[in-house]
């Protein structure tokens, strides 16, 4: 069956940074395009940015620019998030998604809570 597993999700601080990760099993995750979005809690969930199967950047949400770098490594089959000077209003949870023309995939989720 196919799977994404995000991890990486964490309690920190403001101004901190983490990493999440996405690991794809059970479909050719290296002809998918994949994006990371976000849902906090009372809103809508929310692309945050995307990546092609070749490396191409296809979405940005303006509120995290400069701050968030999306990066895959198809030999791992992984998708990641970096996730730099963190705000308060980031605090969501953050998915994994793949998409190639009549499939897509989403993961569970992973909690991403930005407190001091």
């Amino acid at each position: 069956q196919a799977q994404l597993v995000e991890s990486g999700g964490a309690l920190v601080q403001p101004g901190g940074s983490l990493r999440l990760s996405c690991v794809g099993s059970g479909f050719p995750f290296s002809i998918y395009d994949m994006s990371w979005y976000r849902q906090a809690p009372g809103k809508e969930r929310e692309v945050v940015v995307g990546i092609t199967s070749t490396g191409f950047i296809t979405k940005y949400a303006d509120s995290v620019k400069g701050r968030f770098t999306i990066s895959r490594d198809n030999a791992k089959n992984t998708v990641y998030l970096q996730m730099n000077s963190l705000k308060p209003e980031d605090t969501a949870a953050y998915y994994c998604y793949a998409k190639q023309r009549f499939s897509e995939y989403w993961g569970q989720g992973t909690q991403v809570t930005v407190s001091s």
